[in-house]
C-alpha cells in the first residue's frame, strides 16, 4: 500500500440506496483517463457470466478503475512510449502499486494496441525511475521536481523526481514480474531496450548490494515522525543481523518499518521475480550474461531461505516466518499487503498445494497472526499502518484466489459485497464490525486484485459466478 497511513472515513451505508438497479460508478465516458476496446469487451463479457447483480455491479465498478482514473500520462520521451500511473488518490507513482494496477489487464495486451502502448510506456517509465535512484519506492511524474509528500525532510538521499525512498525489495521485484508477464502475453521486445537492461543490471546489483556481506551498504532513512513504523534505528541502518545470503528490506510493502531487515515474504518474491526477469533478458533482450546474473542471486536466497526463513508452529511442525535476523530471532505476523505470507503464490513465490506454504497461511489466518481479525462485518487480516481491527480486502481477495475451497470462496466474495460500505469499490481497510468506517476509498492495487479474483473464478470456478451468493 501507498504513503502513510489515511485517514478513516466513516460513511452512511446506503444498502437501500444500491438496491436501485447499480447504477454504474465508473467515470462518464469523456472523464475516463485511458479507454481500451479490450477491457471494455471483457467487463461485458464477464459480466455475463455472474449471476448476482451486486457482484457483476462491483466487477464493472472496480476492474476498470486504473485506467478510468489514475493513467495521468501516456506520451513519448525520447521518442519512445512513456506512461505515468499513479495510485489513485496519492498523486506519485509507486513501482510496486503501478506494476500491480497494469498487470491485471496483460492477458488482453495482444488484443489491443493502445493498451500494449500503455504496458510499453510504463514499463520504460520504471525503468528511468529505477535508474534515478534503485532504493526509492515512489516518484514523480516529472523527474526534476522534488516530493510532494512530505518526504523532503527525511534524512536519506532524496534526489530530484523521488516521492519517497524507503528501501522495499518489492519496489523492484513488482517491475520484474509486469515485464515479465508482457513479455510472455506478446513477445514484443520493444519495451526491452537499453534503458530497461541497464535499469535491470541496477535492480539486481542493489538487492545483491543489500544482502549486505561485507558492509552495511549505502542506503540510510530516518523520518521525523512519531510513529515508529516511519522510520529505522541505529542512525537509518536498521536492525542488527547476520549476513545469511537473504536480502535485506528496510521497510514492507505497507510501507512500514521492518522489525527484522530479512522480510521472508518479500525474499520468496524475489526469488521468483529474479527467474522471471531472466526469462525476459534471455529471450527478448537476449542477455545470456545477465539472466545467468539473476538466476545465480535467486538460487543462492533460495538456499538462505531453506535454512534460515522458517520458524516452528507451535504444533510440532514449521511455517515460513514473517521476519527475521539470522541470530535466531523471528516474528510470525502477515501484513495484508502483497507480498505476504498468505498471498505467496499470487507471485510465484509457492505453490498452491505446497505444505509448507498451506500451514503458513492457515497460521496467518488464526489468532496466531496479531493482525488477523474477526468481527461481525467479516474476518481477515489487516496489519500495522492504519490500526488495529481494520481489515483489508485485499486480504480476502488473496484468500479467495488462493483457495479451492467452493465454501471458503463464497465465503469471501460475500464479505467483500457487505464491506464496500455502498461505494460499489474496494478500499484499503474497513472496521471488521463497521464497514462504514473505512481507509482509501480510491484505492486501485486493491480494486484490481478484486477484478483478478472475478476473472479467475470465471475461468477455474465459473459455477461460482453462475450461481447467486
Amino acid at each position: 500500500m501507498a504513503g502513510a497511513g489515511a485517514a478513516v472515513v466513516t460513511a452512511a451505508l446506503p444498502r437501500a440506496a444500491a438496491a436501485q438497479a447499480f447504477a454504474s460508478k465508473r467515470p462518464p465516458k469523456a472523464q475516463r483517463r485511458f479507454t481500451s476496446a479490450a477491457v471494455e469487451a471483457e467487463i461485458a463479457r464477464v459480466k455475463r457470466r455472474i449471476a448476482d447483480p451486486e457482484l457483476a455491479w462491483l466487477f464493472e465498478n472496480c476492474y476498470p478503475s486504473t485506467l478510468d482514473t489514475t493513467v495521468t500520462k501516456v506520451g513519448t520521451v525520447d521518442g519512445k512510449p512513456d506512461a505515468f500511473v499513479i495510485t489513485g488518490d496519492i498523486e506519485a507513482l509507486w513501482l510496486r502499486d503501478s506494476s500491480a494496477q497494469l498487470q491485471t489487464y496483460v492477458h488482453l495486451t495482444p488484443k489491443d494496441a493502445p493498451l500494449r502502448r500503455l504496458f510499453h510506456g510504463l514499463i520504460q517509465r520504471q525503468a528511468r525511475c529505477i535508474l534515478i535512484d534503485p532504493y526509492a519506492n515512489a516518484f514523480m511524474e516529472d523527474p526534476t521536481a522534488r516530493s510532494n509528500l512530505g518526504a523532503r525532510d527525511d534524512k536519506t538521499e532524496m534526489k530530484p523526481g523521488v516521492a519517497e525512498r524507503k528501501w522495499e525489495i518489492d519496489s523492484l521485484c513488482y517491475p520484474m514480474r509486469l515485464a515479465h508477464g508482457y513479455w510472455t502475453a506478446t513477445r514484443d521486445k520493444a519495451p526491452f531496450d537499453a534503458t530497461w537492461q541497464r535499469a535491470m543490471a541496477l535492480a539486481v546489483a542493489t538487492l545483491r548490494q543489500q544482502q549486505r556481506k561485507s558492509d552495511d551498504g549505502p542506503y540510510r532513512f530516518q523520518r521525523l515522525n512519531l510513529s515508529p513504523t516511519e522510520t529505522l534505528m541505529f542512525a537509518g541502518r536498521g536492525a542488527p543481523t547476520r549476513k545469511l545470503g537473504l536480502i535485506h528490506s528496510m521497510f514492507r510493502p505497507s510501507d512500514d518499518a521492518c522489525l527484522y531487515p530479512f522480510l521472508i515474504p518479500s525474499n520468496l518474491f524475489a526469488v521468483s521475480a529474479l527467474r522471471m526477469l531472466a526469462t525476459v533478458q534471455r529471450e527478448a533482450a537476449g542477455d545470456a550474461t545477465s539472466a545467468a546474473d539473476a538466476e545465480a542471486l535467486a538460487s543462492e536466497v533460495e538456499a538462505a531461505l531453506a535454512a534460515h526463513g522458517t520458524m516452528p508452529d507451535g504444533q510440532g511442525g514449521a511455517v515460513w516466518a514473517y521476519e527475521v535476523d539470522g541470530y535466531g530471532n523471528a516474528i510470525f505476523m502477515d501484513d495484508a499487503n502483497v507480498p505476504s505470507l498468505s498471498a505467496l503464490p499470487l507471485l510465484g513465490a509457492a505453490r498452491r498445494d505446497d505444505p509448507l506454504y498451506r500451514r503458513t497461511q492457515a497460521l496467518a489466518w488464526s489468532e496466531r497472526n496479531p493482525y488477523f481479525f474477526k468481527g461481525s462485518a467479516a474476518e481477515g487480516i489487516g496489519g500495522p499502518h492504519v490500526g488495529m481491527d481494520m481489515i483489508w480486502p485485499m486480504s480476502i481477495v488473496s484468500r479467495a484466489l488462493d483457495s479451492d475451497d467452493d465454501a471458503q470462496i463464497r465465503q469471501c466474495l460475500r464479505w467483500l459485497k457487505a464491506t464496500h460500505a455502498g461505494t460499489g469499490f474496494m478500499h484499503e481497510s474497513f472496521h471488521k464490525n463497521d464497514p462504514a468506517t473505512f481507509t482509501r476509498p480510491w484505492f486501485a492495487w486493491a480494486n484490481g486484485l478484486f477484478g483478478d479474483l472475478i476473472l479467475d473464478l470465471e475461468r477455474r470456478r465459473p459455477a461460482l459466478l453462475a450461481a447467486p451468493l
